[in-house]
């Protein structure tokens, strides 16, 4: 088994090395697994389990003051399967795989997916708060009122994850990350806006390809948005060549579908380093805007971004 892993792409972590410990043990984990959609699976596990990462606990906080949680996860032979939009669901990885397993859907949403969560096995009501994360929140003044009450709020708030609580922007100064937009013009009337965002993984047994990501969203979205990640092709892909995991200023990803157009460079003969690299500069000339991507092919692994920084980590078993 071959697997790697990515932490998200954005800004330069406050704690690089034990969030490096995490990726490895993920990896490593997920390396062990004997199959490529379990490799995957396990691995994002780990992520979603540790605060700092945008998944699963500690996930991004919505206008409401509710964390969601979504993901996808991909073979290559194109089945496919994706949850959003879930309150208390930790694991939101597990749902996908329920999803892409159990139905004859790709994608479930909302109250309903927690509903199925709980049928497949996978742990609702988890408070996925962490201390810090809380203490954001609560800091917030966020307003009661209407989604256009809320719109005109998160207006120079949307943005950053929670990779690290403690990061600081200044006023006007955002750091690059999911949250933040090439000419953007937004401000940072917060001014802790961490800058990572969303995991992933990608694996193979030398003969099927499983691609997954998970995320926590990004911080003071409406309530209810779902970015790239559940979104086939943007937030993940695979195809008998190869499978991508993204992540990134999450709605720009989507309007290219970075996923897919990385995996169709290896499609069309690139290597995995060639492939990524050509994804991420055209995601750049053609948004302006920052992301990441892992990709894995028969030969070897492939990693870019435009972003300060990626953690990413590697294993083979």
């Amino acid at each position: 088994m071959r697997i790697i892993l990515h932490g998200g792409a954005g800004g330069i972590p406050g704690e690089p090395e034990p969030r490096q410990a995490v990726l490895d043990d993920a990896a490593d984990a997920g390396a062990s697994e004997a199959d490529p959609l379990s490799a995957v699976e396990t691995a994002v596990r780990v992520l979603e389990s540790d605060h700092r990462f945008n998944a699963g606990v500690g996930g991004a906080v919505q206008s409401d003051g509710v964390v969601r949680t979504d993901a996808g996860v991909m073979l290559s032979d194109r089945r496919a399967g994706a949850a959003s939009g879930m309150e208390g669901v930790e694991h939101a990885v597990s749902v996908a795989r329920a999803v892409l397993e159990d139905t004859p859907h790709v994608l479930l949403t909302g109250k309903p997916a927690v509903e199925f969560a709980a049928d497949a096995g996978v742990e609702t009501g988890v408070d996925l708060f962490t201390d810090e994360t809380r203490e954001r929140w609560e800091n917030a003044d966020a307003p009661d009122g209407s989604p256009s009450e809320h719109l005109a709020w998160l207006a120079d708030r949307f943005g950053g994850s929670t990779s690290d609580p403690t990061a600081e922007a200044s006023d006007g100064n955002l750091p690059t990350n999911e949250g933040t937009s090439a000419g953007s013009g937004r401000s940072a009337r917060d001014t802790r806006l961490p800058g990572h965002d969303t995991v992933g993984a990608v694996a193979t047994d030398g003969e099927t390809f499983a691609s997954a990501t998970s995320t926590g969203g990004r911080w003071f979205a409406l309530a209810g948005r779902v970015g790239d990640v559940p979104q086939i092709g943007s937030g993940f892909y695979a195809s008998p060549a190869g499978g991508a995991s993204t992540t990134g200023a999450g709605e720009d990803i989507a309007r290219v579908t970075l996923a897919r157009r990385a995996v169709g460079h290896l499609e069309r003969g690139c290597d995995a380093q060639t492939a990524a690299d050509l994804a991420i500069e055209e995601f750049g000339e053609l948004t302006g805007s920052s992301a990441g991507i892992i990709l894995l092919d028969d030969e070897g692994f492939g990693s870019a971004y435009n972003s300060d920084g990626m953690q990413t980590s590697t294993a083979s078993k």
